[in-house]
């Protein structure tokens, strides 16, 4: 196991009904900006919720944030935080709202053009303003951790960021948020789920055995509740809370402490997105299958314990035991409506070459556990995921 420190400070505060919690979680003095998405928050009466329990706080609400949140407009809510006086941020959403907010806390005191913040990937964030979330949407784990990532629509470019200053103070997480949720946005968060936690299980040994079984632990439970929470007639409280944890428990630095990991999938797909706008988690879909494929001898021992542990694959060969793997792998995105392959997207051979060019752009060219994906290696995973 490789040496590694692990501090997460934030407090969860997990069931039906704590929304109301957040009349003790937030500052009594607090003068609180409510930050959400579209109007689903509105409609779905959790926005209603969020503000009962902030009594008689002073607060408002900024709306608008993108399921890819902009540079552009994260800075219109900064420039709101600072003619409005206010001191304490509350994201009301998914990853994307509260990706924006950990980007908007720090920049609001930022000294300087705030991009330089995504340009040092967080390195230079000295404070960021206290915020908590209301989680309605399981997928990215932001909940629970100190990224984010944030597009700039004008440039072309999205780029990731973290810091220790850009942790929740708390998050609320209701399973019955996400009941009102369409079966894409599902689909989406059990996908993203499952590659946020293969890109630090999928790598090589390094004799870190408990962080394997809890990886392969929440794995295997994504495989388990996913169809079904797509298959169920009504929402199933059980489930919906197993994914819901599944998804915050794979990116809070828990399963990531003292093993080696990659991110090349991510890295890849936040490019398509940025040049095409295909939702994040399915350009996750479309990578990581071709990428397994590519790197198979590099993670090969990983993709064998892989293959027994999380897909019950005993028989034939060590190759075909991974090809099977693989192939379950992209059959599982499949069987939730996620499509694997650019060709489903309207994307041909030519789209590879403008990734690239955009990887190379933002020096991305030592991808993956081993520094080894180089712009090349990229194209050929591109090409292979047609």
């Amino acid at each position: 196991m490789l040496n590694f420190d692990f501090q997460n400070p934030t407090r969860i505060v997990f069931g039906q009904g704590r929304i109301a919690d957040l009349t003790k979680l937030v500052p009594a003095q607090a003068r609180v900006l409510i930050l959400v998405g579209g109007a689903s928050a509105e409609k779905t009466g959790t926005l209603a919720e969020v503000r009962q329990a902030l009594g008689e706080r002073h607060h408002a609400t900024f709306a608008g944030i993108e399921p890819n949140p902009s540079y552009e407009t994260s800075l219109r809510a900064v420039q709101q935080i600072r003619e409005g006086g206010f001191d304490f941020l509350l994201a009301v959403g998914g990853g994307s709202v509260i990706d924006a907010v950990k980007f908007i806390a720090a920049a609001v005191h930022f000294e300087g053009d705030p991009w330089a913040i995504l340009e040092k990937r967080g390195r230079n964030i000295a404070r960021a303003l206290p915020f908590g979330a209301v989680l309605t949407l399981p997928a990215t784990g932001s909940e629970m951790n100190n990224g984010g990532v944030i597009t700039h629509r004008a440039k072309g470019a999205k780029l990731a960021f973290s810091s220790a200053h850009c942790y929740p103070q708390f998050s609320v997480l209701d399973p019955t948020k996400t009941y009102t949720l369409p079966p894409q946005q599902l689909a989406n968060g059990v996908v993203d789920a499952f590659v946020h936690t293969v890109e630090q299980y999928l790598t090589y040994p390094v004799g870190a055995l408990v962080q394997d079984r809890f990886a392969e632990g929440i794995l295997q439970t994504l495989v388990e509740v996913g169809p079904r929470i797509l298959a169920a007639p009504e929402p199933v409280y059980d489930d919906r809370a197993n994914l819901m944890w599944a998804a915050t428990m794979a990116l809070n630095g828990l399963i990531g402490a003292g093993v080696p990991q990659d991110w090349a999938t991510h890295m890849i797909g936040h490019e398509l997105t940025a040049l095409h706008g295909i939702d994040h988690a399915r350009t996750l879909a479309i990578v990581l299958p071709a990428l397994l494929n590519e790197r198979r001898g590099p993670k090969r021992a990983k993709l064998l314990q892989y293959a027994e542990r999380v897909w019950g694959l005993h028989d034939g060969s060590e190759d075909e035991r991974i090809d099977a793997a693989i192939a379950r792998t992209r059959g599982f995105f499949e069987s939730l409506g996620v499509p694997t392959r650019l060709g489903a997207y309207g994307l041909g051979g030519a789209q590879a070459d403008a990734v690239v060019a955009q990887l190379q752009s933002h020096g991305m060219v030592q991808l993956g556990e081993q520094r080894e994906i180089t712009p090349e290696v990229s194209r050929r995973i591109l090409e292979a995921a047609l």
